[in-house]
Order: C-alpha cells, then sequence, then structure tokens
C-alpha cells in the first residue's frame, strides 16, 4: 500500500510556492502522492488566501522528481473538457508521468450557487459521465467531433485536436470520488482507474475499506488489471500501533492510504486559526 497526502488549496498565508515546498519535503519524507483538494473558496468565513491546484501542482512537478501529483478531486462539471484535457496532458508530460486526476461532482453552495453553476446534483452526475468520455478521447491526441448533451467540439478536425497525448498511456489514471455508502459514484468510478471513498457520518474504518473493496470487485467483475481503492484517514507518527493499522486496510484491500492534512487537524480556521506549521510538520514527519 503506498501512502498519500490531501492538502487544501486554501489557508491563510498558503501559496503556490509553498506548495512545492511541501510537495519536495513529501517526497524526501517518503510519502508516495501528493494531492491539492480543488476548490473555488475556503469552509470559513471572511477572506482566505486559495490557490489554483494546476498551476500550484505545477510548482510541485518542478520541485519533484518521483512522488504522484494529483487533484482529489477535481469537481469536472465547473471545467471545460478541452481545457481540462490541456491541463492535465500539460502538467503530465512536465511532471514525466506522475499525474492522477481526481475528479467528482462537487458539493455546494461555495461550488455552485454562488457562481451560478448546475446545482441538481443527479444532472451534475451526468455532466460528469459526459465529460470523462470526452476527456478520454480528447487524451488520444486524435481528432475529435463531439456534440453531446452539455458539451461540444465541432468544427474542423483540428479544432477538436488535443496534442500530443499524455506521456502514461492509455491514459492519465481517473480516480472517482463519493461519499460512502452511495451508489453511483461507485458504478462510475468501476468504468475508470480507482475510487477514493470518504464518509460524511464518522471516521474510516477497516470494515469500510472492505466493504468498498468488494463492491469495486463486483462491479468490475475482473482482477486482471490494476484498480487503485485510495482509502481517507489520518496517523500520528508517534503511535507505535499505526504499521498494524496500516497492514489492515492493506488486507482488506486498500491500495492507498490517504493522510488528510487539513487545517482544522492543527488548528480553528473558523477562529482565523491557520497552523501551517504544525501541517508542514506533519508532512516531514513521513508515513
Amino acid at each position: 500500500m503506498r501512502h498519500g497526502l490531501s492538502v487544501p488549496c486554501f489557508g491563510a498565508g498558503l501559496d503556490a510556492a509553498m506548495v512545492a515546498v511541501w510537495a519536495r519535503d513529501a517526497e524526501d519524507a517518503g510519502w508516495d502522492g501528493f494531492f491539492l483538494w480543488d476548490h473555488l473558496f475556503a469552509f470559513t468565513d471572511g477572506p482566505v488566501d486559495t490557490i489554483d491546484p494546476f498551476i500550484a501542482l505545477t510548482a510541485a512537478a518542478c520541485a519533484t522528481r518521483s512522488i504522484r501529483l494529483g487533484t482529489l478531486v477535481t469537481p469536472l462539471p465547473r471545467r471545460r473538457p478541452l481545457v481540462v484535457a490541456r491541463q492535465s496532458v500539460t502538467l503530465d508530460r512536465l511532471s514525466g508521468g506522475r499525474l492522477v486526476l481526481g475528479v467528482g461532482t462537487g458539493s455546494g453552495p461555495f461550488e455552485w450557487d454562488f457562481c451560478g453553476e448546475e446545482a441538481d446534483p443527479v444532472l451534475r452526475g451526468d455532466m460528469l459521465d459526459e465529460h470523462l468520455d470526452l476527456l478520454s478521447r480528447l487524451w488520444t491526441g486524435q481528432p475529435v467531433r463531439h456534440e453531446g448533451r452539455f458539451y461540444t467540439v465541432a468544427g474542423p478536425d483540428w479544432s477538436g485536436l488535443c496534442h500530443p497525448p499524455p506521456l502514461q498511456q492509455p491514459r492519465i489514471p481517473v480516480w472517482v470520488g463519493g461519499s460512502w455508502p452511495g451508489t453511483r459514484p461507485f458504478t462510475r468510478a468501476a468504468r475508470w482507474d480507482g475510487v477514493v471513498p470518504m464518509r460524511v457520518d464518522g471516521s474510516w474504518s477497516v470494515a469500510d475499506t472492505a466493504a468498498v473493496a468488494q463492491r469495486m470487485r463486483s462491479l468490475r467483475g475482473t482482477t486482471d488489471s490494476h484498480f487503485d481503492v485510495a482509502v481517507p484517514g489520518e496517523s500520528d507518527p508517534t503511535d507505535p500501533g499505526r504499521t498494524e493499522r496500516f497492514a489492515e486496510h492493506a488486507d482488506a484491500g486498500a491500495t492507498w492510504w490517504v493522510e488528510a492534512i487539513h487545517p482544522w487537524r492543527y488548528g480553528d480556521p473558523d477562529k482565523g486559526e491557520w497552523n501551517l506549521a504544525a501541517m508542514h510538520e506533519r508532512i516531514v514527519a513521513g508515513p
């Protein structure tokens, strides 16, 4: 099982240069992945420094050599497919083929209502499915024509061309996020390369990992290709039992442990307490 970090794209004093340092230090500390949230706003009152994850990951790619990089997760329904294709291919090639694209429908109201985006979660799911299918075609580097329910790529052949293709073949790995227990996000994830489950009603357990892994095996109906199960968690580097805990999740079917480095764990952002130094210390402590 690999170990990654889940880091917010907002925080008082956070910027792309700091993200590059954190990613470099994460690589040096032995983490296997560095993943940024993709939100337009912070989950707290008042103005809070917020960064674009793709630009920040570009800085991280330039500061690292081997650690996997990506978003967890990008709400594709509020992004244009051809723009995402060019951003992701550019970052994949810059990083030497280290990008993972985490995707989801997103949440609101800060992601949708505030900006006049589609608020209906069912329609956002339909948009996400069409977006992913179109994105996979754009990643081939071949001409694409598409006139769908939500998206259009039409015109001369060159207008639907996203060239060059990514370094990773057959495509950049796509991980689909969703709340557990759920139905549609996991059915969607089975068609792609990984799943990023989470709970909104409590902490993640080994039983949850086993249930998700079993669900994905059942939905995929095959064991002959690699599929990632990236489970969320928090660990204390001074806890001698953490290795056993990691092993239990791995035995249950997890391929990634994604450590949450969120500001509420190290301070109280609602009161203006953003302890980025403590977050950095947890990164440097390693998995």
